[in-house]
């Protein structure tokens, strides 16, 4: 059993596609060429009975944009009340002052908004929505003034790399407490639009020395990071649950037919939560297993850094190579 499996017994966190259903065409998107089917309201509630009995204490709304489901409100009640803690993340275009009351009503703890420029006509392009700009800073406005806790989440590209300090002063203006800087995965769209998007590790790596910077001198804002690469770097102090990725340790992805991948930037399913035992898949997998236990190879054989970052992103090494072990692709060493 991996030292994982022994400090937990179940995922702390799901993160739960309900559909991949859009009303965006993001350029960097890992979900937005997937078909799969939807279950009935009936069978998510089956799967929230699930994570309560696995005493799973997060879900994060994702998708897809969760606000296509008309029922996301009746499942996110359900699940409030059962004890979990809801959260989601959003493009904010059907985030008005009402939506936003409803779900702070039903039980959500937090809510995301994606912006990845604080230049609207880039954030649009960029999304290939006009108007998504002025849509998204509208929700942060309206979850403010509803008192719902916001985040904003910002995909770090070619497109912003360089002016990520403006994304924090628009966070700053619209309320919010907490921004994510989230590497780029190279999955899905991105994939076909990584020479475009994508950054040299040697871009990589001064972005993150000059964001740490940037996070060590902040206290009005909090800044967070996504990315295992970034436990090489010795300005990165943070202790952390586990080391490397945190995608089959500390959370698991479901897709809308109820099958579990270790997360949603790794199509590879694991099982069914209706269908198989959770346990089993949770202790016994082969790819979760894999997952926790890489092994050196290629050129983080003999660093001294592999034991903080385990290789790196492990999505963005399979998205690359299709094999977990291989060295994540970003990193610069």
């Amino acid at each position: 059993m991996s030292e994982v499996t022994e400090m937990f017994s179940a995922p702390l966190t799901f993160n739960w596609t309900l559909s991949y259903r859009c009303n965006f065409t993001c350029d960097h998107c890992y979900s937005r060429d997937e078909e799969c089917p939807e279950l009935a309201f009936d069978d998510l509630k089956r799967i929230v009975d699930v994570l309560v009995e696995q005493q799973v204490p997060f879900i994060n709304f994702g998708g897809g944009e969760p606000l296509i489901r008309h029922d996301l409100y009746e499942i996110a009640e359900y699940a409030s009340k059962a004890g979990l803690n809801v959260s989601m993340n959003t493009n904010g275009w059907l985030l008005d002052e009402a939506a936003a009351q409803r779900l702070k009503d039903v039980g959500f703890k937090s809510v995301g908004i994606s912006i990845d420029s604080s230049d609207p006509a880039l954030h649009d392009s960029f999304r290939n929505m006009p108007g998504s700009y002025e849509r998204a800073l509208r929700g942060l406005d309206a979850l403010h003034k509803v008192g719902l806790k916001s985040t904003m989440s910002s995909v770090i590209s070619r497109i912003n790399y360089q002016a990520f300090r403006e994304l924090l002063d628009l966070a700053r203006d619209h309320g919010v407490g907490q921004v994510y800087l989230h590497n780029f995965k190279c999955s899905g769209r991105g994939f076909k639009n990584r020479e475009d998007l994508d950054l040299t590790p040697e871009e990589w790596q001064a972005f993150y020395l000059e964001a740490l910077a940037v996070k060590h001198q902040t206290d009005d804002l909090k800044i967070s990071f996504d990315d295992p690469v970034i436990a090489s770097l010795p300005e990165y102090q943070e202790k952390t649950m586990v080391k490397g990725s945190s995608c089959g340790k500390l959370s698991l992805h479901l897709r809308p037919n109820g099958d579990i991948t270790p997360c949603g930037f790794i199509p590879v399913v694991v099982g069914n939560i209706l269908n198989d035992d959770f346990e089993t898949i949770w202790f016994d997998s082969p790819v979760l297993k894999a997952m926790r236990n890489k092994e050196a190879t290629g050129k983080c054989s003999g660093c001294a850094a592999f034991d903080d970052c385990q290789g790196g992103c492990t999505a963005r090494a399979f998205a690359t190579t299709g094999d977990f072990n291989q060295p994540d692709p970003h990193c610069w060493k």
